[in-house]
């Protein structure tokens, strides 16, 4: 890589994490340490004291396996936003395997790529994801344009930028990426 790469790719990552709500959390019904786990990674916590709920819901309560699927990826959000991605990682993935259907455990598994600047690896991850079906699509548009444009494909990181924006208008993070963007028609 130059010099003028690496800068870039280290400006990605810094946007991805700077990005309000470029993870997906997921709503975990009822009460109890789950709920709490769900409502800090809602809203956007990322201090120790909010993954020990989580832990502590996880080792505890007798959460069905849908719940259980969620508290994992609500601990891997607030792991992640720490920059702890092994760890993030890591329960995104025994959430897939209780629950293999949720998108939101792939995007986010991709999120944790795209943070490492594994682009090629976070791209498949998220397609998977999308494909499953997600609550927040755009934040995996977000991330899929981050990844794509850490590859050098400016092309489709403009592209999924623009989805992202399309998809959620009120969100500022894809179009101030947008505007960085000069596009020539041919």
């Amino acid at each position: 890589m130059t010099p003028r790469s690496l800068l870039v790719a280290g400006a990605l990552t810094a946007t991805l994490f700077a990005a309000p709500g470029a993870m997906a959390s997921t709503l975990v019904i009822g009460g109890g340490a789950a709920k709490d786990c769900s409502v800090a990674a809602i809203d956007g916590r990322a201090d120790q004291k909010s993954v020990l709920l989580c832990t502590t819901a996880l080792e505890t309560e007798n959460l069905n396996f849908r719940d259980r699927a969620r508290t994992y990826v609500n601990r891997g959000v607030l792991q992640m936003r720490q920059r702890d991605f092994p760890n993030a990682r890591a329960d995104f993935d025994a959430a897939s395997k209780i629950d293999p259907d949720l998108g939101e455990a792939w995007v986010n598994r991709g999120a944790t790529y795209v943070g490492e600047e594994r682009y090629g690896d976070a791209l498949g991850q998220i397609d998977k994801g999308l494909a499953l079906g997600v609550k927040d699509p755009e934040k995996a548009w977000f991330n899929r344009a981050l990844a794509n444009e850490g590859l050098g494909d400016l092309s489709s990181a403009y592209q999924d930028y623009s989805k992202a924006a399309e998809l959620d208008p009120q969100w500022d993070a894809p179009k101030r990426e947008l505007m960085r963007f000069t596009v020539k028609r041919p």
